[in-house]
């Protein structure tokens, strides 16, 4: 199974924090983005984040790639205080392919592909760096990217390289 992962961090040591996920997968890991640093998005009184995009191939379900996530953030000592609000680390599961077919879910604890990643400049940027022929739910990611806010993108500024 293939997953696309947005992780992010806006609290404490960010490259730290990032780097212990990629640490997590380094054994799994197909392509890691630059790092970017992005305005915020969704609540705008906070720091700004650092942001990158992981490719992985991992062998397991959806949901255990979900769990081992939320045990990166939990070690981070991640809190949950508001929708979209400051955290030390954020790692979303943006699509997950299984034999190159994207998976589907509504699940509300696990919704496939993820439900804002499409108007998100902070993963289509980075993601399309890594996978220029990328397709999410349909649609090139580069299509997508081209259909965002001018103001979005020029918010995704690289700062280092993968």
């Amino acid at each position: 199974m293939r997953a696309v992962l947005s992780i992010g961090s806006n609290m404490d040591d960010r490259y730290t924090l990032l780097q212990g996920v990629l640490e997590e997968f380094k054994d799994e890991t197909v392509a890691v983005s630059s790092i970017y640093a992005t305005p915020p998005w969704g609540v705008e009184d906070q720091d700004e984040f650092l942001n990158a995009i992981l490719v992985v191939d991992v062998d397991c379900t959806p949901i255990e790639l979900l769990r081992r996530g939320q045990k990166l953030e939990n070690d981070a000592d991640r809190v949950r205080t508001r929708k979209w609000g400051p955290r030390t680390l954020d790692v979303d599961i943006v699509q997950v392919r299984d034999g190159g077919h994207e998976l589907l879910s509504d699940d509300p604890e696990l919704t496939l592909p993820h439900p804002w990643a499409w108007q998100r400049a902070f993963v289509l940027i980075p993601w399309l760096e890594i996978e220029p022929e990328a397709v999410l739910h349909g649609s090139t990611v580069a299509a997508l990217v081209e259909n965002l806010d001018p103001t979005d993108i020029e918010g995704v500024t690289k700062v280092r390289e993968s």
